[in-house]
Order: structure tokens, then C-alpha cells, then sequence
């Protein structure tokens, strides 16, 4: 298997043809393994899924740790990418937005300490503050490029209107937003969009935080480790069997084909277009290289048409987030 390299954007930012996650390393999908984790991204740049994918937010500065420590010795190989914005306040914690500038340069600074590099190749506003205007966020952004902090820069949920301000403050690199078979509301506007202005399209949860590969237990997430049960609707008790329905039409076609779910979720998003690249999340090994032959899979125009049919949206059951949790809520 060799991974393809390709541009994200127009900016000049070269990534692997799929990246790898690194949330679920540190919280939010059961237990951690530090081990794991650390050997998960050693093997996934011997593969050359070089883009990785982190936030000062995972882990509360916990995920930055581990890649900055994994990668310590192989900077050269990697292309980072990490984000500023959410933020936990409170007992229990609440999360908030932040995107004024002065926090825009503190985060900065922080994440470069913790991942103990002196640059982040794609700095990323996890989410929009829509307390700040976008132009006031992305001019403090650009301050980070012009310092030689950051490359590129990079929008996450962010509506069509905001990507086009932010857009003419400074270029915009990538945006990711989630995306896959089961969750394809970016098609209709941001999609068009971001093809305009020639910006990279990096989709997270590409495998539906999972479900989409079929081997989900609902009865094995652990409430005290495991949050996808309560953060996210499609999870629930009540839902969770409905989906299972659309998911194992995509396991007899996969099982048709020789492969595994998954890899045809992940291969139906690459035959998006180049623009499109997909960040599957992984702490271990095992899935990490199921994920990457995904790369080398062909789909035809009626596979893809079979994949689509499978999981239409009107089928798919819960919102993408639960009530009060971190979601898109740029207009």
C-alpha cells in the first residue's frame, strides 16, 4: 500500500490521502492506553498517514501531549494539525466558545508548549464565537502565520457566510465539518462553497464515530469511559437499533466486495472528489491499517449509487449531537 499525497486547498498544503484522528486517544471512546495510542500514530506514519488530527480541548491538553511526545522524534514526516476555541468552564464543566483574539494568541501558544513544536502546519477555530466577529478571530489567525506559529489556517463548522468573511481576511486552508454516508448535510451548501474558494474538505467522523464499520456493541459502552451513548442521539437506546438496520445493509455489501464496512465508508467519501479528506479516529493498530487499505479501494459509479441507497438520510435516526453538547452553531 502506498497513500497518496495531495493538496488541501490552494494554499500549498500537502496531507496524506487520509489522516488519523487522535481524540478518541485521550477521552470520549472508553478507556485510554497511552502505549497504544503512541504506537498507533508510530505505525500510521510507517503507512504514510502523515496528517494528524488534534485540539486543546481533548483531553483537556492531554491529546497535544501524547502526539507531541510521539512525534517528538519524526516532526519532519507529520502534518499537524490542531485547534483552538472550545473551551470547559465550571464545575461540572460547561463548554463555551472563545474566538476574541487575545485567547486566539494564548491558545496558540499553549498548544505549541504542550506539543513542543515551533509550528503547527494547520491551525484550526474549533468552533465559531458568535460573540466575535469572524474577521476579528481569522485577523488574529493570520497574526500566528505572519510570526511563523502556524501555515495554514482552518475553519471547523463553520456556515457558507462565515467561510467566505473569514476567507477574505486571510485564505482559508481547509474546513472540517463532520461527514460520511450517514451525515451528508454538508452536500447541499458547503460543499459548493468550499470547491468555489478552493478549500480543503476534512471530514471527521468519517466512520459515524464508529457505527459505520459494524462492530459497535451498544451493550459494552461503558457510561463512566465511553460518552457516545449520551453525547450523541444516534447512539441511544431507542435509536441505536434502527441505525444498526441501515448499517448492516452496508455490511452485505461490503461482504459482497471483499471488504470490510468501513473501508466502503471511507472509499465512497474519497470518491467525493481530491478536495475531500477524511480523518478516521483510532487508538489502536489493528483498525488503524483497516482504515488505510480503504485507500486503495475502487469504487464504480454503481457502488457508489448501492452505498447511497443504503443509509438515505430520511432513514438515519437522531441528531448529531445531544442537546447542550458541542455542535454546529454558526448560521
Amino acid at each position: 500500500m502506498t497513500m497518496e499525497k495531495l493538496e488541501l486547498g490552494a494554499q500549498g498544503a500537502v496531507v496524506s490521502r487520509m489522516g488519523l484522528g487522535c481524540m478518541g486517544m485521550s477521552e470520549f471512546y472508553g478507556d485510554r492506553n497511552d502505549v497504544e495510542s503512541t504506537a498507533t500514530i508510530h505505525r500510521a506514519l510507517d503507512l504514510g498517514v502523515t496528517f494528524l488530527d488534534t485540539a486543546d480541548v481533548y483531553g483537556s491538553g492531554d491529546n497535544e501531549r501524547l502526539v507531541g511526545a510521539a512525534i517528538r522524534d519524526r516532526r519532519s514526516e507529520v502534518f499537524l494539525a490542531t485547534k483552538f476555541g472550545n473551551m470547559r468552564q465550571g464545575n461540572p464543566p460547561v463548554l463555551t466558545v472563545n474566538g476574541r483574539p487575545e485567547y486566539v494568541r494564548a491558545c496558540c501558544d499553549a498548544s505549541l508548549e504542550r506539543l513542543g513544536v515551533d509550528h503547527i502546519d494547520l491551525y484550526y477555530q474549533h468552533r465559531v464565537d458568535p460573540n466575535t466577529p469572524i474577521e476579528e478571530t481569522v485577523g488574529a489567525m493570520a497574526d500566528l502565520v505572519t510570526a511563523g506559529k502556524v501555515r495554514y489556517l482552518g475553519l471547523s463548522e463553520a456556515s457558507s457566510t462565515t467561510i467566505r468573511r473569514a476567507h477574505k481576511v486571510h485564505p482559508i486552508t481547509a474546513l472540517q465539518t463532520e461527514y460520511s454516508l450517514w451525515e451528508r448535510h454538508v452536500e447541499t451548501d458547503i460543499l459548493p462553497t468550499i470547491r468555489e474558494l478552493e478549500i480543503g474538505f476534512v471530514a471527521y467522523s468519517p466512520l459515524g464515530r464508529g457505527f459505520l464499520t459494524g462492530s459497535i456493541d451498544a451493550t459494552k459502552l461503558a457510561p463512566t469511559t465511553d460518552s457516545r451513548r449520551t453525547r450523541y442521539p444516534r447512539f441511544s437506546e431507542e435509536n441505536f437499533e434502527k441505525n444498526q438496520v441501515l448499517v448492516n445493509r452496508v455490511r452485505a455489501i461490503a461482504e459482497r466486495k471483499g471488504a470490510m464496512p468501513g473501508q466502503l465508508a471511507l472509499a465512497w467519501l474519497m470518491s467525493r472528489g481530491k478536495e475531500v479528506v477524511p480523518i478516521p479516529g483510532t487508538k489502536r493498530r489493528e483498525y488503524l491499517e483497516q482504515n488505510a487499505e480503504a485507500a486503495d479501494l475502487v469504487l464504480t459509479q454503481a457502488d457508489i449509487a448501492e452505498l447511497e441507497a443504503a443509509i438515505p438520510a430520511s432513514e438515519v435516526v437522531g441528531d448529531r449531537y445531544a442537546a447542550g453538547g458541542l455542535r454546529a452553531i454558526d448560521r
